[in-house]
């Protein structure tokens, strides 16, 4: 046998499939589409907020790293320089996946065909101020803003409230935008959840990558309910409960609870300022989660409408425990309620109302 021509043949086939692997791939490259552009509203985009969160958004944070955007950028009258540095700033940073800048004061045109809108705007409640003041200026601007989005808006637009009172904003927005599936408003206490996560991490000394199934229950607010009695941390050993690894229910029932719940106030007083690198980063995990699905056997805690899950109230913006799937969020279901975790939830719940009565005042 001529092994030499053997090989010579060997040689010329191996080349040929080489060959036509690289043709292939070349057309495939060439031929590949890359997807269309999802517009993203910010409003309230020249504030600390705003100015965290939008790079990560041009950076595919939120949506993917093969994702296009094309992000609208709406303020005030007063801040409208500002906004226009902010854009300015989009531009020299040059993101690959960026396609598009508007930035206006304009409401109608901010809200034209977003497909995702996330609400930062509103007023906050400073020093001097009474609540009620402030509930009535977002009741109007929130309205306001409903009627934009409903008019102008993409038909599947997903919506996220951020500014506070962030529950009962979104459950004015849901009232006043009615052709946006109520499955479709949101708010965010991912924040609150991820603090939770950090203050169990920071405890046990693990990463809060192996922290899961932490809920916030009720209110963005100083009366949520942070709740670790599902939760679990990957270890060596496999999945153990919080609790158990803590083995300290006087310090998860009452220190763990309030540090969350005032997290923010202690921000304040440490910056003089709110959260906002924080906050950026939770709208992002926010929203990631909701198009892109969590993780198998992972809830994360959002701020959605109630259908009478857990005994609350069906129509209030209530914070759950829900996983993700195909763009749709869904309750978890089943979940034991404790006697301690009962009356929180309720404590939650009824405050919750309270502003939904003082809300509904203000809109005659």
């Amino acid at each position: 046998m001529d092994y030499t021509k053997l090989l010579e043949k060997a040689i010329v086939v191996s080349s040929s499939v080489a060959l036509f692997c690289n043709v292939i791939k070349h057309i495939w490259s060439s031929t590949k589409m890359e997807k269309e552009p999802v517009k993203v509203l910010v409003t309230g985009a020249a504030g600390q907020i705003g100015y965290a969160l939008i790079p990560m958004i041009a950076r595919g944070v939120m949506l993917g790293p093969d994702q296009p955007v094309i992000i609208h950028m709406l303020d005030i009258e007063q801040a409208a320089e500002a906004l226009h540095g902010v854009e300015m700033e989009l531009i020299d940073g040059a993101f690959p996946l960026l396609r598009g800048v508007v930035a206006t004061t304009d409401v109608a045109e901010a809200c034209s065909d977003v497909n995702i809108a996330i609400m930062l705007g509103g007023i906050p409640r400073r020093e001097g101020m009474e609540r009620k003041n402030v509930m009535s200026r977002n009741v109007s601007i929130y309205k306001a803003q409903a009627l934009a989005l409903e008019q102008h808006a993409a038909a599947d637009c997903k919506v996220l409230v951020v500014a506070n009172p962030a529950n009962t904003n979104a459950l004015i927005l849901k009232e006043f935008a009615p052709s946006i599936p109520e499955k479709n408003i949101t708010c965010l206490t991912r924040l609150d959840h991820n603090r939770a996560l950090g203050q169990i991490a920071e405890k046990l000394q693990e990463h809060v990558s192996d922290v899961k199934n932490v809920i916030v229950w009720g209110n963005h607010s100083s009366t949520q309910y942070p709740d670790v009695n599902h939760a679990t941390v990957t270890t060596n050993s496999g999945e153990i409960s919080v609790r158990d690894l803590i083995a300290n229910d006087k310090w998860l029932n009452t220190e763990f609870i309030t540090t969350v719940q005032q997290r923010g106030a202690a921000i304040i007083k440490a910056r003089k300022h709110s959260s906002a690198l924080s906050a950026a980063s939770a709208v992002c995990d926010h929203i990631h989660d909701w198009v892109l699905g969590t993780p198998e056997g992972t809830w994360v805690s959002m701020g959605v409408c109630s259908y009478g899950s857990y005994g609350i109230t069906p129509g209030l913006i209530y914070s759950f425990p829900v996983t993700c799937q195909n763009g749709k969020w869904s309750i978890v279901q089943g979940l034991k309620i404790d006697e301690f975790s009962r009356a929180k939830m309720d404590a939650t719940a009824n405050e919750l109302l309270e502003e939904k009565s003082l809300a509904y005042s203000f809109l005659g």
